[in-house]
């Protein structure tokens, strides 16, 4: 995409950790190479493998990405962060490291003139009833208070668990079952009166083309970063799913 066209770039599911540099440095390479270029960056969730308090961020990897997110914010782009499910404690401390705006999920963003709705994604996956229950309890506000009371190596492990037994689980389900469903997708659109709708979480990246009430409307999936990466850049004209080499 022309860098001097105005544009915005999505980006989601990156699950920034100390395990995988490789996919660390893709990120700050990206930031400076491509985000530079642009209006404004959406992370749409996951953008770290977890976070389990804005204490974490005395952790080196985590105060690099919120200095470098700053550094970008510094430069004109707008940078905003959407809870995902993995990092739904992202706080106002990080903000402020940042530079970053917490936007609420969902979210209609009026996107060079297309209202478009921004999600994580998985409150679309309503077919995976485990997981939606497991939502719900880990978004409760009660749950996260005494949650976050928890010294921050004890909550680490408890993270690092519940990693595990989510990978022991989505192993037993059937794969149509962790993406998103149709009713819901269309319901969502409904909603919130948008005909364009962009996510992540399913780690399938595509273009849906799909038809609510006779309208066409299009559903963008953003794609992870355990390979390679990529994003979506969006500008007046439309948009295009870019993946990273």
């Amino acid at each position: 995409m022309d860098a001097l066209v105005s544009h915005s770039l999505f980006i989601s599911d990156l699950h920034l950790t100390a395990e995988r540099p490789a996919a660390n440095e893709r990120f700050f390479h990206f930031l400076k190479d491509t985000a530079a270029r642009a209006e404004a960056l959406y992370i749409l969730g996951d953008f770290f493998e977890a976070w389990v308090g804005d204490d974490a961020l005395a952790y080196p990897l985590h105060s690099a990405v919120a200095a470098a997110l700053k550094a970008l914010a510094e430069r004109g782009v707008r940078v905003y962060v959407m809870h995902g499910n993995r990092d739904f404690l992202l706080g106002e401390d990080f903000c402020r490291a940042s530079g970053a705006a917490l936007l609420p999920e969902p979210h209609v963003a009026d996107l060079y003139g297309q209202s478009t709705l921004l999600m994580h994604g998985d409150a679309l996956c309503t077919d995976d009833v485990d997981y939606q229950h497991f939502r719900r309890m880990v978004r409760d506000s009660a749950w996260q208070a005494a949650f976050l009371r928890r010294p921050l190596a004890e909550r680490e492990a408890m993270a690092r668990e519940l990693r595990n037994r989510s990978e022991q689980i989505k192993g037993d389900k059937r794969p149509e079952i962790m993406d998103v469903n149709a009713g819901a997708v269309e319901a969502a659109f409904r909603r919130h009166g948008a005909r364009r709708l962009i996510h992540g979480h399913t780690h399938r990246p595509a273009r849906h083309g799909v038809s609510v009430d006779g309208a066409a409307c299009e559903r963008w999936v953003l794609p992870d970063w355990y390979e390679t990466g990529g994003y979506l850049a969006c500008d007046a004209n439309g948009c295009r799913l870019i993946m990273l080499a």
